[in-house]
């Protein structure tokens, strides 16, 4: 396996740090949601993975020392800090790339925390930074003919027809789950309920009151 090079990218200008981080910390949650269910308690709803966060810290030297640098021609560590100073101003996402490992895509630069001069390192500046991924999406345009919206790509498809629903008031001693019993045959449903009704019912799909004006979608 190569030597470990940590490269930040922005086009054709490209730092490699001259001193690798000790440690990286990589984070990659999920979107999770507990929610409280009639007859069943908490349950949690998975949601999508979210966005990876990069954290590490090191120090730009003012001299080359070959017991820890990574290269001999080392740039001022005010210039380096300036450039990276400019492209988080910039509000664009650059390249992250570890060679020799899986870390390799966009991210934009969420800090960049330097202290100018450590006791007994002068001239080298101490740097912490924190990158989050970059996910690149593309907004379709739209034009407008005769008055209405058409999508500039893709075929027109005909609009689907008006899902039928019923209304129900909500009875003393009801819940979700007795109401899908009631309607659909099956409480297990009561997600579908929910779903249809999260504006009136709020974050708790326990919390239902009388006289609550719900949609039974069919």
């Amino acid at each position: 396996m190569g030597k470990v090079q940590f490269w930040l990218i922005n086009g054709s200008k490209r730092i490699q740090l001259p001193v690798n981080p000790e440690t990286m910390s990589v984070s990659s949650p999920f979107g999770f949601e507990d929610v409280t269910v009639a007859q069943l308690g908490e349950i949690t709803v998975i949601g999508d993975v979210m966005l990876r966060e990069v954290t590490f810290s090191s120090f730009f030297p003012r001299d080359y020392n070959p017991s820890y640098c990574e290269y001999s021609r080392l740039p001022r560590p005010t210039d380096i800090h300036n450039l990276l100073e400019r492209w988080k101003r910039e509000r664009k996402p650059i390249r992250f790339v570890v060679t020799g490992t899986i870390v390799n895509f966009d991210v934009t630069i969420r800090d960049f925390t330097v202290e100018p001069e450590r006791a007994g390192s002068p001239g080298d500046l101490y740097f912490s930074m924190t990158l989050k991924e970059y996910r690149h999406f593309t907004v379709k345009k739209v034009k407008e003919s005769d008055g209405k919206a058409k999508a500039s790509k893709g075929n027109e498809r005909p609009a689907p027809p008006p899902s039928k629903s019923t209304n129900y008031s909500v009875k003393k001693g009801d819940s979700l789950w007795k109401i899908a019993a009631r309607e659909y045959g099956d409480g297990n449903q009561w997600r579908k309920l929910y779903d249809a009704n999260k504006a009136i019912v709020g974050k708790n799909p326990n919390l239902i009151y009388p006289g609550q004006k719900l949609v039974i979608p069919r």
